[in-house]
């Protein structure tokens, strides 16, 4: 067996990530390998019982609760969400299914402060009545963290108490994790991680997203408990049909070729594996799940450059104990680039400039509106070059060159980048 410790070691250092905790549990058996530090500042150590931010890595949970209601017949998948909130202002046609599935077409990067009160999810759902639809219910894939803080208001309503009382009673109780929490003062009882930026390892200055994200990638916790949890998913019938594909994912970025109910679920190698990655103020999650060998691996990292440390590592853990590794990224190629796609796109926070500089294609990435008070870069700038299928409308870019590259496809109505519908405008 690989020395995990050396191996975490190495290539963290390799990726430019300060701090990460390595979890797999493998028949029977949990190893937990911490690794650098939490707060380049402080030099406070990683340790195996440190707690990281997990970011979307929250919405399986958010999603098993919902799976639970539905198992007490307290809701269908299938019910319209206004059937359960009638004053959610969004689309009578979007359901709770289309919600799990992030195909509601509701524009879903609001990223609004509405306080640290428990009423936090209820006004940020009122304020959903002036976000544009982007297409109609079910019609398209479109990453939604604002469909999430809808069901987890639903939660809230069915239950009868907020969403991290609820999240507590089903799942952080009854599993016995003693190192997840939701809120910043829970966090603070434990070693807690900083985030870093993914450009000169700098600890950023806010901690954590607005409250009212909570139900969409609020949960702080250790990689010993996000293993419990997520081998809830292998060993609890109520929990299969998540599993199961709903929406194709064309991108593929990853592996990622279909979304369950909230779960990716990836083909690696021809290996059915499902999962979902986090991302949050520089702090990034991975957690990846083959049912069929009884396999969990997450990483918790400290850093922007996750990516950089997860796709080697997961390629060696994987290769170990299956005999499969991370798929190779999409790549640059030879092909057309025009002027078809020259132009702006925007959408809740961010609004894209395409522009031709000297004989290629930039995309200029700028944070808008509520994203501003937390964003690592106001501005950032990604050269676009041309990629498999060579028609003039798909594109690899990357953060910088030691990153991955990362797919984007035009439309002449939109751009699709990072999971996301942005419109042409």
């Amino acid at each position: 067996m690989p020395d995990w410790s050396a191996r975490l070691n190495e290539l963290a250092v390799a990726a430019e990530v300060p701090g990460a905790v390595l979890g797999i549990w493998s028949a029977g058996e949990t190893t937990i390998t911490p690794y650098g530090v939490l707060n380049s500042a402080t030099g406070v150590e990683t340790t195996e019982d440190s707690v990281l931010q997990i970011g979307s890595v929250s919405k399986p949970w958010t999603a098993s609760v919902i799976v639970q209601l539905a198992a007490e017949d307290r809701l269908r998948l299938d019910d319209p969400a206004v059937k359960l909130l009638p004053e959610a202002p969004i689309d009578p046609r979007i359901t709770v299914r289309h919600l799990l599935t992030h195909t509601s077409g509701i524009d879903g990067d609001l990223f609004t402060d509405t306080g640290r009160g428990d009423d936090c999810l209820e006004r940020y759902v009122a304020l959903l009545a002036d976000v544009d639809q982007l297409f109609e219910p079910g019609t398209a894939y479109s990453y939604c963290n604002a469909g999430f803080v809808v069901l987890g208001r639903i939660i809230e309503v069915l239950d009868g108490r907020t969403w991290d009382e609820s999240l507590r009673a089903r799942l952080v109780g009854p599993l016995g994790l003693t190192h997840t929490v939701t809120l910043p003062e829970e966090a603070i009882l434990y070693r807690a991680a900083r985030g870093h930026t993914a450009e000169g390892s700098t600890p950023v200055g806010t901690w954590q997203l607005p409250r009212s994200i909570g139900p969409a990638g609020l949960i702080t916790a250790s990689a010993a408990d996000l293993l419990e949890f997520a081998k809830l998913h292998l060993t609890d019938e109520r929990y299969a049909a998540m599993q199961e594909p709903q929406v194709p994912f064309a991108a593929g970025i990853g592996g990622f070729v279909d979304l369950g109910l909230t779960w990716r679920i990836y083909d690696w190698d021809g290996r059915r594996i499902f999962g979902h990655d986090g991302s949050t103020i520089s702090q990034t999650a991975f957690l990846r799940i083959d049912p069929e060998a009884g396999l969990i691996m997450c990483l918790l990292t400290n850093s922007g450059n996750g990516t950089r440390l997860f796709e080697p590592l997961a390629t060696e853990v994987f290769q170990q104990y299956v005999g499969v590794g991370h798929p190779a990224d999409p790549q640059p190629a030879d092909g057309p680039v025009d002027d078809r796609n020259i132009g702006r796109y925007e959408r809740a926070s961010v609004r894209f400039d395409v522009v031709r500089r000297d004989d290629g294609l930039v995309l200029i990435e700028q944070a808008t509106g509520d994203r501003l008070a937390f964003a690592e870069e106001e501005v950032h700038e990604y050269e676009l070059l041309p990629t498999e299928p060579l028609d003039g409308d798909h594109f690899v870019a990357r953060y910088s060159p030691d990153h991955p590259w990362t797919p984007l496809a035009f439309t002449p109505t939109h751009l699709f980048a990072s999971g996301r519908v942005t419109p042409r405008v």
